[in-house]
C-alpha cells in the first residue's frame, strides 16, 4: 500500500466524491481545501497509477523526500528535573502575572509533541499527524525510525506549566505533526498542516522550520501568507545559516509572517587570559563537547593538524589548527594523549562553530585564527601556560541566526529577535538545553499569545506591528540582522501607538537616479493625543531622505505618510545599504530599519535545485530550480565527477522570469545508479555565473 497527497485544478470535494464513487478500494484520508485544492489517499500503487492519469490531477507529492536541519544542542544533553538549574531557565517576568495565554489557541507546525510530558499534558488539546495521517501527532519514536525531540522543545518554551514554565502557561497547544523520523518532510505535508491547524481555529502558528529557498514566492510562504490572510498569526524561525547575509529561506521569507532571528541574551563566556601581554582570547564551546571548567594555569602545546598521534600532551591543552580531518577526530588524537581540554583555531578569518559527532571526555572550545596564530607565536618562544576565565558579555546576535534580507522583493528580514542559546526545555522523558532560531520563534509565539490575550479584537496585522514597534534594536548590529530588535514582552502589551509596517525596503535599484516611496501606516492607540516627527539622517552622498513633516495623531486615529528616498546609484557601493531612521514621539524614540540594494548583491543566482523521478511513472525526472533573477540562458551539463569529462547536456533554456523554473528530462539522459557534478551555466547580459552540485547515484 502506499499513500500520496495529489493537487487536484478543481473542487477536492467534488473530486473525493468521484474516487469513491469509481476507485472504492482507494481510501481517500484527508481533503485540503483551504490553502491548496489537494486529497491525500491512500491505496495500491497500480490503482493509484491510474488516478492520476486523470485530467484533475494536477500534481503528486510523496508523503517524504528530504531532511531538515537539527538545531544545535549544548551541554545539557539530559537532564532531569533534579538537575534543573533554576538560573538557566527561561522565565517570565513578574510584571506579565495577569496575563497567561489563556483561551488562545496555539499550533505548533514540527516534528510532534510528547503530550504525555507532565509539563505539557495539562494544555495539549490534539492537533493531526500529517505523516501518518491520523490524529496522534506525537513525537516520532524509536520504533519508528529516527526518534524526535524538536516539537516537544518547541511546545515547552510556548506553554510548559510545571517544573519549567513556559512563555504562556496557560495557552492551548496543539500539535501539526509535518516531520517526521530524524525531522524528515515534505513541503506538501508542511501546506497541509498549515491548512489543518487554519482549519481548526488557531489564533497563533508556530513553525521552526524552513529550507534553503530565499525567495518570497516559494510555495511555503505563499501559504503562510494566505493563512495570516484567514486571520491567523504565524511566527517562523529565521533559519541556523548565519553568519552570512542573504540566508534566510522559505517560509520566513513570507512577506505576513513574522520571521524571527536568535540573541543570546546578557551570557557567560570563557576566555583565556594573559596578563603579562593584555590579551583577552574569546573562546566558542564545541557543540556536544564537555563544558568549558578548568579553574586553573594549563600549558600549552601544539597538535599541528591533529593527523599524528602527539606525545608530550599529558595534562595539557592542546592548540590545533582546523583543516584536513574532522573536529572529532582532532579530539580524538588529544584524547588519547592524555590531554586535559582542546582549543582549535580556524583556517580563514571567517567565523566558525564546531560540532561533535561523538561523545568526548574532554573540553573543546574553538578561537579565531588570529589569535590560533598569536598563541602559536607564545609557544614559538618557549613554554607557555594560559589561564581561563568566564565573563559576562552583553546581548548580542546569535553566530548562527540567518541574516537577510529577502531576494527579488528586497524585504528585511528577521524582523525581530528573541533568545535563541542555551534554551532548556522539555523534551520527551525530561528536558534539554537547544540553541536556534527554533527556540526564538516560539518565544516569541507565545509573547503573542500574551498580547492577544491583552488585546483580543487585534487583527494579525496589529498584533504583529505591536509586537515590532516597541523591540528594541541592540547596539552594534544591522537591520538584516535583527530587523526591529529584541522583543519587549511587556512594552507590546501596554503599547499606545503602533507601526503596521515598520521595516522600510525601496527594492533594488537598478536606474543610474531613481526616486523610491515607502508608505508607513501608524495607528494611535491610547486615549490621548501624539505628535509625531522625523530627525533628519545624516547627508550621505548618493542619498537624499524626503521625510514627513511632523504630524500629530488623535486617540484612535490612523494615518498614512510617504517617506522618499533619492538614490544616485553610480555614486554607491554596489550591495546591500542599510541603516535606520529616527521617529519621535513626545515620549519615545524608534528606530525604523531601512534597506535598499544598489545594482546587485553576493546572493546566489540559483536555488534549490531538485532532481527526482516522476512519482509514480519511471519515463522522467523532474527537476526545479529557483531564480531570484530574470535569466537569459540556464544550461545544466553533467560531468563525470572521477575524470571531470563533460557527459552531455540535459536541460537548455532561455528568457527565464523570477520564480519556481520546473521541467522534465527523459529518463534515458541520466543513469540513476551513476553518479554525477552538475553544473548549471546562468548567463544574464555579459555576465556568466556557475553553480555546481554532485548528484549521487543509487548503488
Amino acid at each position: 500500500m502506499k499513500t500520496i497527497i495529489i493537487e487536484l485544478d478543481d473542487s477536492p470535494e467534488k473530486n473525493k466524491q468521484w474516487i469513491e464513487t469509481y476507485y472504492p478500494t482507494l481510501e481517500v484520508l484527508e481533503v485540503f481545501d483551504t490553502l491548496f485544492n489537494g486529497i491525500a489517499i491512500k491505496g495500491r500503487q497500480s490503482q493509484l497509477k491510474r488516478l492520476v492519469q486523470q485530467d484533475f490531477v494536477k500534481k503528486t507529492y510523496p508523503i517524504q523526500t528530504y531532511q531538515l536541519p537539527a538545531e544545535f544542542s549544548t551541554n545539557h544533553s539530559e537532564l532531569n528535573r533534579e538537575e534543573l538549574n533554576p538560573a538557566t531557565l527561561p522565565t517570565r517576568d513578574d510584571q506579565l502575572a495577569d496575563y497567561t495565554g489563556k483561551g488562545i489557541k496555539i499550533g505548533v507546525i514540527d516534528t510532534g509533541i510528547d503530550y504525555r510530558h507532565p509539563d505539557l499534558e495539562t494544555n495539549f488539546r490534539g492537533g493531526y499527524d500529517l505523516v501518518d495521517l491520523d490524529d496522534d501527532p506525537m513525537e516520532t519514536q524509536s520504533y519508528q525510525g529516527l526518534p524526535t525531540i524538536h516539537g516537544t522543545h518547541v511546545a515547552g518554551i510556548i506553554a510548559a506549566n510545571g517544573e519549567i514554565t513556559g512563555i504562556a502557561p496557560e495557552a492551548e497547544l496543539y500539535g501539526y505533526r509535518a516531520l517526521g523520523p530524524g525531522g524528515s518532510g515534505t513541503t506538501i505535508q508542511v501546506i497541509a498542516a498549515l491548512e489543518k491547524a487554519v482549519k481548526d481555529g488557531m489564533d497563533i502558528i508556530n513553525m521552526s522550520l524552513g529550507n534553503a529557498i530565499n525567495g518570497p514566492d516559494w510555495p511555503t510562504s505563499i501559504a503562510v501568507n494566505h493563512a495570516v490572510e484567514k486571520g491567523v498569526v504565524v511566527v517562523i524561525a529565521n533559519g541556523n545559516a548565519g553568519p552570512e547575509n542573504w540566508t534566510v529561506g522559505s517560509p520566513a521569507t513570507a512577506t505576513k509572517a513574522i520571521a524571527v532571528g536568535a540573541s543570546t541574551s546578557l551570557f557567560t563566556l570563557p576566555i583565556l587570559e594573559d596578563l603579562t601581554h593584555n590579551k583577552e582570547i574569546p573562546l566558542t564551546p564545541a557543540v556536544g563537547a564537555k563544558e568549558w571548567d578548568l579553574k586553573q594555569n594549563y600549558p600549552l602545546v601544539y597538535g599541528g593538524l591533529g593527523d599524528q598521534p602527539i606525545t608530550n600532551a599529558r595534562g595539557k591543552i592542546v592548540l590545533f589548527q582546523r583543516g584536513e580531518i574532522s573536529f572529532t577526530d582532532k579530539v580524538k588524537q588529544a584524547e588519547a594523549a592524555g590531554a586535559r581540554a582542546v582549543l582549535i583555531y580556524n583556517n580563514s578569518a571567517e567565523e566558525f562553530q564546531a560540532g561533535l559527532e561523538e561523545e568526548t571526555s574532554l573540553p573543546v572550545a574553538t578561537i579565531a585564527q588570529a589569535d590560533g596564530t598569536w598563541l602559536l607565536e607564545q609557544l614559538n618562544r618557549g613554554t607557555y601556560w594560559v589561564n581561563s576565565e568566564w565573563r559576562t558579555m552583553d546581548n548580542q546576535i546569535a553566530t548562527f541566526s540567518s541574516r537577510g534580507p529577502v531576494t527579488v522583493n528586497w524585504e528585511i528580514k528577521p524582523e525581530i529577535v528573541a533568545p535563541g542559546v542555551d534554551i532548556i526545555s522539555t523534551v520527551p522523558e525530561g528536558y534539554q538545553s537547544l540553541q536556534g532560531t527554533s527556540m526564538s520563534a516560539p518565544y516569541v509565539a507565545g509573547a503573542l499569545a500574551l498580547l492577544k490575550e491583552a488585546q483580543p479584537t487585534w487583527t494579525p496585522e496589529q498584533l504583529k506591528g505591536a509586537l515590532l514597534t516597541q523591540a528594541l534594536p541592540i547596539e552594534n548590529h544591522t537591520p538584516i540582522e535583527q530587523g526591529m530588535g529584541e522583543i519587549r514582552i511587556l512594552d507590546a502589551i501596554d503599547t499606545s501607538f503602533i507601526i503596521k509596517n515598520p521595516l522600510l525596503s525601496f527594492g533594488r535599484i537598478e536606474e543610474r537616479k531613481v526616486q523610491q516611496q515607502v508608505e508607513i501606516e501608524f495607528e494611535n492607540t491610547s486615549e490621548q493625543a501624539q505628535h509625531f516627527s522625523f530627525s533628519i539622517p545624516k547627508q550621505t552622498k548618493g542619498i537624499r531622505w524626503h521625510l514627513p513633516l511632523s504630524f500629530t495623531l488623535e486617540p484612535g486615529e490612523q494615518t498614512t505618510r510617504e517617506v522618499a528616498l533619492e538614490i544616485t546609484s553610480d555614486w554607491l557601493d554596489e550591495g546591500i545599504h542599510q541603516g535606520y531612521l529616527e521617529l519621535r514621539s513626545d515620549q519615545e524614540s524608534y528606530q525604523l530599519p531601512y534597506l535598499f540594494v544598489n545594482k546587485t548583491a553576493d546572493y546566489d543566482k540559483v536555488m534549490g535545485f531538485e532532481l527526482e523521478l516522476k512519482s509514480l511513472t519511471a519515463n522522467m525526472y523532474l527537476y526545479n530550480i529557483y531564480l531570484p533573477d530574470p535569466v537569459d540562458e540556464l544550461i545544466i551539463d553533467l560531468y563525470d565527477p572521477t575524470t571531470f569529462a563533460h557527459v552531455q547536456t540535459i536541460v537548455e533554456r532561455e528568457a527565464l522570469d523570477v520564480g519556481i523554473l520546473e521541467g522534465e528530462i527523459p529518463v534515458e539522459k541520466i543513469d540513476p545508479q551513476q553518479s554525477y557534478i552538475v553544473n548549471i551555466t546562468i548567463n544574464s547580459g555579459d555576465q556568466e555565473t556557475n553553480y555546481q552540485q554532485f548528484l549521487s547515484g543509487t548503488p
